[in-house]
């Protein structure tokens, strides 16, 4: 099961529940696939302290211009949906930051005076995070200080982490925060999503921006995690009720918690009756339902 952990906001705790159920469930005959899909600041190596073993530049093709066969035509500026690459009087002007890789342009240019490079634009690393009984394998993405795309990112760190094949086994996706282009795409084709919040009227307001985006639009099954439960207000609570959103696991505002955390500890390292409790949250997400 491919299950995105996602938040509305940041700070809500997203990362430290998604690094915690993936420790809790190393010791699975099959280890669990982790992928850290914050790629602009991706944070769950800190605590899992994966080795890594690999290391890929990422990017996308950018169009070249041959000046000596090009004839200025304009075909490419026509096709280019994106306003990447222009023509001013014989000249052809390519725009790196505004290309999303599509091809067109090569594809359609009648003198074949376009060929395409690769425009790094981040990393993709691999590598083994060891728990107490098994192992995760980890998978981050970074994106190049100055870039503007996220998704081109994401997309091929999905594409080199998770196999065609991978069945049942466990695939946890850290998401960015929010309910942007980066999420969705972290989300696309997962079979479900964890919702993590806190009871505040904050953390209302971002949930049900997260629903919206996760249920109503991409149309995946949703359950939700109360962080720093025992503070703030019902609003939460409330909403998920009237909404029919299971709250599958509450974490207390401690500070015995918080020092752990702030100190690179997982949950279950500082909690270890959590480890228990995640994996049952793990086959209640089960029976949600699958995605496409």
């Amino acid at each position: 099961m491919k299950l995105a952990i996602a938040s509305g906001k940041g700070g809500t705790g997203k990362t430290t529940v998604a690094v915690s159920l993936a420790l809790s469930l190393a010791s699975a005959v099959v280890p669990p696939l982790f992928l850290d899909c914050d790629v602009e600041e991706p944070d769950a190596a800190l605590f899992l302290r994966p080795e890594i073993t690999a290391r890929r530049d990422v990017g996308l093709p950018i169009p070249v211009v041959d000046v000596a066969r090009c004839t200025a035509c304009g075909r490419c500026a026509e096709v280019c949906e994106y306003h990447a690459i222009t023509v001013i009087g014989k000249q052809v002007l390519v725009f790196p930051e505004l290309c999303h890789g599509c091809g067109s342009c090569t594809r359609q240019c009648p003198e074949g005076a376009i060929h395409e490079t690769l425009n790094v634009m981040g990393t993709l690393e691999k590598g083994v995070a060891r728990a107490r009984a098994g192992r995760v394998e980890f998978f981050q993405g970074t994106l190049n200080v100055g870039e503007a795309m996220a998704v081109p990112v994401i997309r091929q760190l999905k594409q080199w982490a998770i196999p065609p094949d991978v069945g049942e086994r466990p695939v946890i996706l850290d998401a960015p925060p929010g309910a942007s282009c980066p999420v969705v795409e972290t989300l696309r084709r997962a079979d479900a999503v964890l919702l993590v919040t806190e009871p505040t009227p904050f953390g209302l307001h971002d949930l049900r921006v997260a629903v919206q985006v996760a249920r109503d639009e991409l149309g995946l099954p949703v359950a939700v995690v109360v962080n720093r439960a025992g503070v703030g207000d019902a609003g939460v609570d409330a909403y998920c009720a009237a909404e029919g959103l299971p709250i599958l696991l509450r974490i207390p505002l401690e500070r015995a918690i918080a020092e752990g955390i702030a100190n690179g500890a997982s949950l279950i390292d500082i909690r270890p009756e959590y480890q228990a409790r995640f994996v049952a949250l793990w086959e209640q997400l089960g029976g949600l339902g699958t995605g496409d």
